[in-house]
């Protein structure tokens, strides 16, 4: 039977609703969608979207190293925008926190996000 852990870290913000930060089972990890949330103020990054885009791969960040891995290990991303425009900044910014071989990835564009933010991130994790 598979074993299943719930991840959770401060350096991350705490879930908003019926939701863990990520739950691992075996060696994958599930990571939640992240939006740019600070973790210690649970304050939205609103001066521009690069912010938004840095703050939410930040948290992607400490809950992959919560769960015992590092962005490098991440192997599916999904990404939420408002407004594909925003696609280029995005690529920008990951280029900081991946190295090749990069994850797979989708993008969609929709229509509204939790707390109006720009950029949502969800991602799957695998450790060794």
């Amino acid at each position: 039977m598979p074993t299943k852990t719930i991840i959770a870290t401060e350096n991350a913000p705490s879930a908003i609703g019926t939701y863990s930060q990520a739950v691992k089972v075996d060696n994958t990890v599930y990571i939640s969608g992240q939006i740019p949330l600070v973790p210690a103020t649970m304050e939205m990054v609103t001066e521009s979207f690069e912010a938004q885009a840095v703050q939410v791969f930040e948290n992607l960040k400490a809950i992959s190293e919560a769960a015992g891995g590092s962005m490098n290990d991440l192997v599916k991303v999904t990404i939420l925008l408002t407004d594909l425009a925003n696609f280029a900044t995005v690529n920008e910014v990951m280029s900081r926190y991946f190295e090749q071989p990069y994850p797979a990835r989708a993008a969609y564009a929709v229509k509204a996000l939790p707390k109006d933010a720009d950029i949502e991130v969800e991602a799957v994790m695998v450790t060794v």
